[in-house]
């Protein structure tokens, strides 16, 4: 059986009604936004699409819909995270038997584990499916939890469809080490970029690349990947670039700066769920100056 790799993974935000429930309809239609913009996977619903905001029943129910939605033209992959392993465990073999091509977990929310429990609560999730499983490390995001590359070459001895680590550290260190050992031990392993910082990723080895900001400029996120993946670093240069100021635009707008700069480029996926704070009309109109101001933008879909 050949490896999984996905390729380019668009992460969706999840668009809510005024009222806060999900919209389906608009969900529905961001799907086929991405498919038809360049994702050659989606996962869902990851730390964009407010995953720890969502219910499990709703987190379920987007992933039934995005899979109606793909109708298998692209593969699906199922973020299960949960501060508790076996609840966790229970999403991944929902996931499953669901379609879904993949799962993803990062280390548990709250807690902060030592490296033999979070070993434990990795392998307890992997263990529960037969399709592929990553792993995401985000230690900016899971503060006080490491993972360390003796930890990462143990899940591979206890899990066998551990197939890759998502990586958003940016410790290229870490990420080299992942390479040079996990790929000697099999040669299938995968690095997976976990930003749209894809040139190091790259060059160190990563094939992959999770992308929230496809929701924004899809056009460039392609077409930096395709010059990665091509090793055409140089070229990719001027557009690693403008992604970084993308990036740091939205950052600047706070938490809702992502829905925010979609709803500039005419995609309005509503508000941000509680206790998320809206974005202020004052930070949205300085964002949609910027985002104005940046030409590379200018090849970018309008609308749906």
């Amino acid at each position: 059986m050949s490896p999984f790799i996905p390729g380019l993974v668009h992460t969706p935000v999840t668009p809510f009604r005024p009222e806060g429930g999900v919209d389906p309809e608009r969900y529905a239609q961001l799907i086929e936004f991405h498919i038809k913009h360049g994702a050659d996977a989606l996962a869902l619903a990851m730390h964009a699409g407010e995953s720890v905001s969502l219910s499990d029943g709703e987190q379920q129910d987007l992933l039934e819909l995005a899979l109606k939605q793909a109708k298998g033209r692209v593969p699906v992959i199922a973020h299960v995270s949960d501060s508790g392993s076996e609840i966790a465990a229970d999403r991944a073999r929902r996931a499953e038997r669901a379609g879904a091509a993949a799962v993803v977990a990062t280390t548990p929310y709250y807690w902060t584990p030592p490296p033999a429990m979070v070993l434990e609560h990795f392998a307890i999730i992997g263990s529960a499916v037969k399709i592929p499983f990553l792993v995401l490390y985000s230690p900016q995001e899971m503060g006080g939890t490491k993972l360390s590359t003796d930890l990462v070459l143990q899940l591979m001895d206890r899990v066998p469809n551990f197939a890759g680590l998502v990586d958003t550290s940016l410790d290229w260190q870490f990420m080299i080490n992942i390479v040079s050992n996990a790929q000697r031990k099999n040669a299938a392993f995968q690095l997976l970029s976990g930003t749209e910082y894809m040139i190091p990723a790259g060059a160190i080895g990563a094939k992959s690349a999770f992308s929230a900001l496809a929701g924004i400029a899809p056009t460039l996120v392609r077409k930096l990947y395709d010059l990665c993946r091509a090793e055409r670093y140089a070229d990719a240069l001027p557009i690693q670039e403008e992604i970084a100021a993308l990036r740091q635009a939205v950052k600047r707008a706070g938490s809702s700066g992502l829905k925010a700069a979609m709803r500039v480029m005419v995609r309005d996926c509503g508000e941000t769920r509680p206790p998320l704070d809206p974005i202020a009309a004052n930070v949205f109109k300085k964002l949609a100056a910027e985002l104005a101001a940046r030409p590379a933008l200018g090849v970018e879909p309008r609308g749906w």
